[in-house]
């Protein structure tokens, strides 16, 4: 949370315990609700809880208590999709945004949903560009108090808007309720009931999709009147929530700066396809255009994992920092130890992300050219805390698995 905000995201979207799509994760509770709302409110931000996983009768009273919290800490919306939500939320008065989950693909549900309060609708990943800039179209002609968000960057699922019962049907995990084992990511083979021969599905990972990625027509976004922009990011690390949030706040603030200026276009393809750069540093399985254009063709990825091109390296942890020198005191736990000139990144719950290139490192305040398992080293940097892990980012030479 902490990394999206320093990077410069207007709002953040976060899952509370048990009622988001990544169960796996550690989930917020609702003591924490008003805690992140400060903490938005001071950087200017917007905080929306995401409560779309679908919900059982044993859980409304819990959901009703649930937006109740959210409503009494000042949260600014809850994500959902569940018709119980919903009425959870219109009971409370708390305001709701529609989530893609419902798979809204026409100007009638929005319409729909815009007359039972909603004021922000994430379209179905699955429409075009055209069609999206129709619906906008249409919001703005009845003057409808409702703005349209599509998500500009992630991990696309194989299933339509996500809801997909695979790994319900194999492994009794509902990627509804958030418990998804994503059997769609594994390779297949095809087995001849006959013979018991086995043949491997082409070369792709013929149910896992590339990553989606905007940041090079994100302009084409704006003009179809798309009103906000969403980072799907669950589950992902410090680093990659603070890279993918740094491009596209950079993409829009270019955009907003020069779009009407001539010459647009040909900056803007060049000063994108360097942030394309600096979001294949982190994890992605490759890049698609989604369905902005139309169905995608050979959109799958080629390899398990990661097809990042920088990988982080675990070196140790902070012991101490000296806020007037503005220097942390790094413990090395790793044997490969560290050189100096590399690029650190630190990372802690209260200190986000802080990175440091060509980092000068010191020894008994003595520079060194390295350190090792044991050494308690120096370096400048920004405000760390005790405890925070250390990592040394490196060139990737290959997949990772994650």
């Amino acid at each position: 949370m902490r990394a999206a905000l320093d990077a410069g995201a207007d709002a953040i979207y976060f899952g509370a315990d048990g009622f988001n799509m990544r169960s796996a994760s550690k989930g917020f509770r609702t003591g924490d609700f008003g805690g992140i709302g400060r903490l938005c409110r001071s950087q200017g931000a917007r905080a929306y809880l995401a409560l779309n996983s679908m919900i059982y009768d044993a859980e409304i009273e819990t959901i009703d208590s649930v937006v109740s919290s959210a409503k009494m800490a000042g949260l600014d919306a809850v994500i959902c999709w569940d018709k119980a939500v919903i009425n959870a939320c219109m009971r409370h008065d708390m305001p709701f945004h529609l989530s893609t989950q419902a798979s809204v693909s026409n100007f009638e549900a929005v319409r729909f949903y815009a007359s039972l309060g909603a004021r922000m609708i994430v379209l179905a990943r699955e429409l075009t560009l055209e069609q999206a800039a129709s619906i906008t179209a249409r919001i703005d002609e009845e003057k409808l108090p409702v703005t349209i968000e599509c998500f500009v960057h992630g991990a696309m699922c194989v299933a339509v808007s996500g809801r997909c019962f695979i790994s319900q049907e194999l492994f009794g995990r509902s990627a509804n309720r958030g418990e998804c084992l994503q059997p769609c990511r594994r390779s297949y083979l095809i087995t001849d009931d006959e013979e018991d021969h086995q043949l491997e599905i082409g070369t792709d990972y013929v149910m896992s999709p590339k990553d989606l990625c905007t940041v090079t027509f994100l302009y084409q976004l704006f003009d179809a009147g798309i009103g906000a922009f969403k980072i799907e990011g669950r589950n992902r690390s410090p680093e990659y929530v603070s890279t993918t949030t740094a491009c596209y706040r950079k993409a829009i603030d270019f955009i907003a700066a020069h779009r009407h200026e001539d010459g647009f276009h040909e900056a803007y393809q060049a000063f994108s396809t360097g942030l394309e750069e600096e979001l294949a540093k982190v994890y992605n399985r490759g890049f698609s255009n989604g369905f902005y254009f139309g169905r995608p063709a050979g959109a799958w990825t080629k390899l398990h994992g990661s097809e990042a091109t920088e990988t982080k390296i675990y070196v140790g942890i902070v012991r101490k920092y000296f806020p007037k020198a503005g220097v942390a005191e790094i413990l090395v736990h790793s044997p490969r130890g560290l050189e100096t000139g590399e690029t650190l990144t630190i990372q802690g719950p209260a200190s986000g992300l802080v990175t440091v290139p060509d980092a000068s490192i010191h020894l008994d305040e003595a520079p060194v050219d390295r350190v090792g398992q044991g050494d308690l080293f120096t370096v400048k940097c920004g405000r760390v805390r005790k405890n925070d892990k250390v990592y040394v980012l490196m060139k990737n030479y290959g997949p990772t698995v994650r």
